[in-house]
């Protein structure tokens, strides 16, 4: 599962095969700081995004997710992810 840091934010996102190959969903998960290193503060538990929305492939399926989840951010994190 790909891992990218916003902000201060870590954000895991992947692409999902879905059942009788009907194609990849996005899926998300973004854990905020936290005072111990050793504890991930989760702000969005892991789950399926774009629900509405099946992907051709799992590089699409993941680029998505990482877009859902970067609009989820706070703006000043938002902000930081667009430089």
């Amino acid at each position: 599962m790909p891992t990218t840091l916003i902000g201060n934010y870590d954000i895991d996102y992947s692409g999902v095969a879905l059942p009788d190959d009907a194609g990849w969903a996005a899926h998300v998960a973004i854990h905020g700081p936290s005072a111990n290193p050793m504890h991930r503060n989760t702000v969005f538990p892991p789950q399926r995004v774009l629900v509405d929305q099946v992907f051709a492939s799992r590089e699409e399926a993941e680029a998505q997710a990482l877009q859902a989840a970067t609009a989820m951010l706070p703006p000043a994190d938002k902000q930081r992810a667009e430089e």
